[in-house]
């Protein structure tokens, strides 16, 4: 098993790294604080081929394996300080773009992966329900079969990037308890200006300002079956194959920001004077870095074996949730670290730390909260 960086992988690494630092953290302290998107970033990194790391050439991908995209997303996360528009690629890349590609139609992924890939068209995932989050099997949205389609009804909330969405990828329960089946939890393609659709206000939240979040309404929404994506009844599958990438590279941004933190922590311990010497020579201030630096190390190490498992064909189901459930929480530790290291400063808005720690705490909740993960863990360990 070897982690050794190929000389590609390298050259992507320092130019994802040199792209975000010098051209996603424009005036984000303004943007955190009205909560707005900024869709020329966004087009900024479909230019750059940010958003179509994982996707084959053939719709305007590189093609890039599970690995490669965990390094190129990690120098992401350590380049960009705006947590939020990195959360919202994400959210697009694995939540939408992902399940298109590996259960759509040739003229589903013909239609929609080009144009996601150019940031032509932004997608959104809705599954998440007021009544329903980990536990899917009380949803309560419906897809009614009707003469050529479905008929969908349903409220879903916390839906990144609807407010903005050209495509939103939504989940139902179809009912065929007439032919003696269960309920089926399937999922459909809704293109923005589909009848019935409509999107709630912005949610505001306490961080990720930068990434939009609004509900998803469906209201005698109806479409044909065309929109369906994949089967009936494997939305629980599209939902897993979705997490599984997710988990491992929407966390490997994490990584990049613990190694940003870590950095400017490190900068400020040196440059930061007091009774007559740098704060980094006390004892208390040089553990609580190097716990960061161990933290850091661990959680790298966690994402890249979880890639390089996936490269060998195999399932990584249980280290993806190993390696969400540590990377999200130390990430949490390592902003709140910073914070403590700098002091009164890093609890104002007008240094960036105070920022990290609102940004940080969320990552214990979205992909699956760390409860969900723990279970995951133990229903593979078959306890």
């Amino acid at each position: 098993m070897d982690f050794a960086l190929s000389s590609e992988q390298q050259e992507l690494s320092r130019a994802v790294f040199d792209f975000a630092r010098e051209h996603l953290s424009d005036d984000l302290a303004t943007r955190d604080d009205s909560g707005s998107f900024s869709r020329e970033l966004w087009n900024k990194c479909a230019q750059f081929g940010l958003l179509g790391l994982p996707i084959p050439v053939e719709y305007g991908g590189q093609g890039q394996d599970l690995l490669t995209t965990i390094i190129a997303m990690e120098a992401l996360g350590r380049g960009c300080r705006d947590n939020g528009l990195i959360f919202s690629l994400n959210a697009q890349m694995w939540a939408c773009q992902m399940p298109l590609l590996r259960y759509g139609t040739d003229a589903q992924k013909r239609e929609w992966l080009p144009k996601l890939v150019s940031g032509e068209a932004i997608g959104a995932h809705a599954i998440t329900e007021p009544g329903a989050g980990s536990d899917v099997f009380s949803l309560t949205s419906r897809a009614e079969p009707i003469n050529g389609g479905y008929r969908l009804n349903g409220v879903k909330t916390f839906s990144t990037n609807a407010p903005v969405a050209d495509l939103v990828l939504a989940f139902a329960y179809v009912d065929r308890s007439a032919a003696g089946k269960p309920k089926l939890l399937s999922s459909f393609l809704l293109p923005r200006g589909t009848a019935g659709m409509s999107f709630g206000r912005p949610l505001s939240k306490m961080g990720l300002r930068t990434s939009p979040m609004s509900e998803v309404i469906l209201q005698d929404c109806c479409v044909p079956e065309t929109a369906r994506l994949g089967p009936e009844g494997v939305g629980a599958a599209i939902f897993n194959s979705a997490m599984e990438w997710e988990r491992a590279c929407i966390f490997a941004s994490h990584v990049g920001a613990m190694e940003r933190l870590l950095d400017d922590c490190i900068n400020y311990a040196r440059s930061r004077r007091q009774f007559g010497q740098p704060i980094a020579k006390f004892e208390s201030v040089a553990n609580k870095i190097s716990d960061m630096k161990v933290a850091l190390e661990a959680s790298r190490l966690l994402l890249y074996y979880a890639g390089w498992l996936h490269g060998q064909g195999k399932s990584t189901v249980m280290e993806s949730a190993i390696a969400k459930l540590f990377v999200s929480e130390n990430h949490v530790r390592s902003a709140l670290s910073a914070l403590q290291l700098f002091g009164g400063y890093g609890y104002m808005k007008e240094y960036p730390i105070e920022r990290e720690v609102r940004d940080a705490l969320s990552g214990t909740l979205y992909s699956g909260t760390s409860e969900m993960q723990r279970k995951i863990i133990a229903r593979c360990l078959r306890l």
